[in-house]
């Protein structure tokens, strides 16, 4: 059965649509058309605005276009969204804020204590790993599926969470967590590790574990997250069956696998990335790590 039954607004999400044009608007306003009234403001980078621009389209793409919808349909296309929502746009956030607007906003007390406390490494690891699991437990899952406001709250609270997670590996701001190279190496290692029973819960489960997915006045009740209700009134469906020729345990044993694959591909990403710096920074100041090793080394053989 073809999506376009549900609609234009279920499938593009104008209002979607025009709040992420009002960020990108707001965003090169701020950036550049009254840079000069903000104290300590810099020009725009043209990486800054690029990862930005990516950001945007990104989460466009990701809650506001026929991917949006799917999401709610088949459990496979659920998981692709949260892979990429959580694990990939805050990292073009970060990069693509400036970083004196991200002094700017550290500037006012009580957001920079929240920040201090929620990034602190071992902290935000937790935070994202815990609230990310106790989503996919089934009774948190669909009640939160079946409910708008529950929804929009947990999602973006589990969104700040990633950035939070991402914050130590990623900021440039001065006075804020930042790791050593190995540091992170090994941090981006355990997200990946603490992840894994979660996925492979849903992976490994041999029953469907999620009512929103499979019951279908359930997944009606989810549906109306995304479509308008008079649309929903105005079809007869039975169930996301229509949709999709996967049965219920293997949609979600799919969607377990790629939610498994996207992380690992994206954390490798940044391993290698991780690793590269550090190895082409260790080539650059060599001779001076050569000459503080010999000092070191005199030293204690005086001694």
């Amino acid at each position: 059965m073809p999506l376009s039954i549900f609609g234009f607004q279920a499938l593009w999400s104008p209002y979607f649509l025009g709040f992420v044009i009002f960020l990108t608007v707001l965003y090169f306003l701020v950036t550049v058309t009254w840079k000069d009234k903000f104290e300590n403001s810099e020009p725009l980078k043209r990486s800054e605005a690029i990862y930005f621009i990516l950001a945007m389209l990104s989460l466009y793409i990701i809650k506001g276009s026929p991917i949006d919808l799917l999401g709610h349909i088949m459990f496979t296309m659920h998981m692709v969204q949260m892979a990429f929502l959580l694990l990939l746009v805050p990292i073009f956030l970060i990069k693509g804020i400036p970083v004196w607007i991200w002094e700017k906003l550290l500037s006012i007390k009580l957001f920079q204590l929240i920040v201090k406390l929620l990034t602190l490494p071992i902290v935000s690891i937790f935070l994202f790993v815990g609230m990310f699991s106790v989503y996919h437990l089934p009774s948190v899952f669909d009640t939160i599926k079946m409910n708008m406001t529950y929804h929009a709250i947990y999602t973006l609270l589990l969104f700040i969470a990633a950035v939070f997670m991402y914050w130590p590996l990623l900021n440039k701001v001065e006075g804020q967590h930042k790791m050593k190279n190995i540091t992170k190496l090994a941090y981006i290692a355990g997200n990946a590790v603490l992840i894994t029973p979660a996925c492979a819960l849903i992976i490994f489960a041999n029953h469907p574990m999620y009512a929103t997915f499979y019951d279908a006045a359930s997944w009606l009740k989810s549906m109306e997250l995304c479509v308008p209700v008079e649309t929903l009134a105005s079809l007869s469906l039975t169930g996301p069956e229509l949709f999709s020729n996967l049965t219920p345990v293997s949609d979600q044993q799919v969607g377990g696998v790629l939610m498994k694959i996207i992380q690992e591909i994206i954390f490798g990403v940044i391993l290698y990335k991780v690793f590269m710096d550090w190895w082409q920074n260790e080539r650059k100041n060599e001779n001076e790590i050569t000459e503080n090793a010999l000092k070191e080394f005199q030293n204690r053989s005086t001694y």
